[in-house]
């Protein structure tokens, strides 16, 4: 039996952020989602793409309030909020897979909530299947090109709420 490298995707949005505002109501959207609190969101593309932007907006639309700290050097970031736990994590500055047990990621990882991640290609082996993975392509100036795969049940349902 022949195992798949990458998981199927089941579904997917494209969007053309022409400025932050537009980024910003891509994340009002997918934060209207019942099952993003429960979900695990893989943010890709290249430094400055705006995969912290993104976060930052979708954690605001969630609720969280005041300052959202870039998780670059501490690797991750939690928020509580009244109705989600909110893991972010940067992978960009990971190179050993016992940082993984050390850091306590795998509990996190275990723990309901939502789990926002940037650079899990650091971290590949180590996460399970995303079940939305949203990849930002920077064009000219501060146009985005934006796709979203659903990889799992959740993912389409995160992806319904994008196109409503």
């Amino acid at each position: 039996m022949t195992q798949l490298k990458h998981p199927p995707i089941l579904g997917t949005s494209q969007a053309t952020w022409s400025d932050e505002a537009a980024c910003a109501s891509s994340a009002r959207g997918l934060a209207g989602a019942p099952a993003l609190r429960d979900a695990f969101v893989e943010l890709e593309g290249p430094l400055g793409a705006g995969k912290t932007t993104f976060a930052r907006h979708l954690l605001h639309a969630m609720g969280v309030e005041g300052r959202i700290k870039s998780p670059t050097y501490a690797v991750v970031e939690t928020y509580e909020l009244d109705h989600a736990a909110i893991s972010h994590f940067d992978f960009y500055r990971f190179d050993d897979p016992q940082e993984w047990e050390d850091a306590g990621l795998r509990d996190l990882f275990g723990a309901p909530g939502l789990k926002l991640v940037e650079w899990a290609e650091k971290a590949e082996p180590l996460l399970p299947v995303p079940d939305l993975r949203v990849t930002i392509t920077p064009h000219d100036g501060t146009i985005r090109g934006v796709r979203f795969d659903a990889m799992t049940p959740i993912g389409l349902q995160l992806l319904d709420n994008l196109r409503s």
